[in-house]
């Protein structure tokens, strides 16, 4: 595994202070070598990551990557095993109740409560933050109008829909107003209207300045929201960019050519003469096709096909894709992110 490192009537914004910016030269979490192991399981291994404040970042991978450990040593509810974690300037091992000042956190599982309403469950909230009833019940009318739920605001949680109800978390993790908000998989098991509304809430947070840290196994969502990933595999950092970056890492478009004839001498006779051609970057087998890395050219198309006739090789079916995320994850774990660990 190798790594690339590459006008309205909603309620104020409660102010904080964020004369402390960085600039986005220093940043403003920095993990170094973090370990986690659960008896001989090493969950993360040897992990060091940064981000910068403002961006959201992203952790991506498949379910047992490392994602859900890691996030949850970031925000102090697990010790590591070894490595160092700097949130905010401040160290977690040594100032975990700093921190967890600096932060919001929303799980991946449900944390609300049915018997109480959404406006109660703010409140409930606001004292835990040790908040004046004054700033709580205006923090909670914000973050109630943040996520578009201030019309039922004082309904039972038991008639939200999954959706309302994890906009109801995020709201419960903005009252504070952190500087760092955790999001564990926010869109899970949610449908697609749904998503695409906890979508247009992490753009809003992020225009308003505020550095979020999202791990997720949805490459749309990474694509779509994260100005830098990590992928994650098996405990390690396999890839780190921009969603960009990433892609433009395998240094060209995919071709793929399924032979009729699955013969493997085939595949061999075939692949000896396309890596001959020119714009061929790569050529490997994979699940009964030959698969080309090329580099964009109006005529390589042409020339391959050109190549398949000379060879004699009639073909079941060709493809020809522009690189995504789902390819650069293939290419540097090995797998596809929906296969899951143990």
């Amino acid at each position: 595994m190798k790594t690339q490192n590459v006008s309205s009537t909603a309620p104020r914004a409660p102010t904080s202070d964020r004369s402390d910016r960085s600039g986005g030269v220093k940043p403003i979490i920095k993990a170094t070598g973090l370990v986690k192991r659960f008896g001989k399981t090493a969950a993360v291994d040897g992990l060091s990551l940064e981000m910068y404040e403002g961006e959201v970042f992203g952790l991506l991978g498949p379910n047992g990557a490392g994602k859900t450990t890691t996030m949850r040593m970031l925000i102090t509810l697990l010790a590591p095993d070894a490595g160092e974690i700097v949130v905010g300037g401040f160290r977690v091992r040594d100032d975990a109740e700093r921190v967890r000042n600096l932060i919001g956190y929303i799980p991946q599982e449900r944390a609300v409560d049915r018997a109480l309403t959404g406006r109660e469950h703010m409140a409930l909230f606001a004292d835990l933050y040790h908040l004046p009833k004054a700033e709580g019940e205006e923090r909670s009318a914000w973050a109630l109008h943040m996520v578009g739920l201030t019309d039922r605001a004082d309904e039972v949680v038991a008639n939200y829909s999954g959706g309302m109800k994890k906009r109801l978390e995020i709201a419960c993790g903005l009252i504070h107003r952190p500087k760092i908000l955790f999001l564990d998989e926010p869109t899970l098991g949610l449908d697609v209207e749904s998503r695409t509304v906890i979508w247009r809430h992490i753009r809003e947070l992020k225009a308003e300045g505020m550095t979020m840290v999202m791990s997720t196994n949805y490459l749309d969502e990474a694509d779509q929201l994260c100005d830098r990933l990590a992928i994650i595999d098996q405990g390690k950092l396999a890839a780190l960019g921009t969603p960009r970056q990433l892609k433009e890492s395998l240094q060209g478009d995919v071709l793929s050519l399924t032979p009729e004839n699955g013969d493997s001498s085939v595949r061999e006779r075939l692949t000896i003469a396309l890596k001959g051609l020119d714009d061929v970057v790569h050529v490997v087998h994979r699940d009964g096709a030959i698969e080309l890395r090329v580099t964009p050219s109006k005529t390589i198309l042409t020339r391959v096909l050109d190549v398949v006739n000379g060879q004699g090789v009639r073909l079941e079916a060709i493809q020809y894709t522009r690189p995504s995320l789902e390819k650069v994850f293939i290419h540097y774990t090995g797998h596809q992110i929906k296969d899951e660990w143990a």
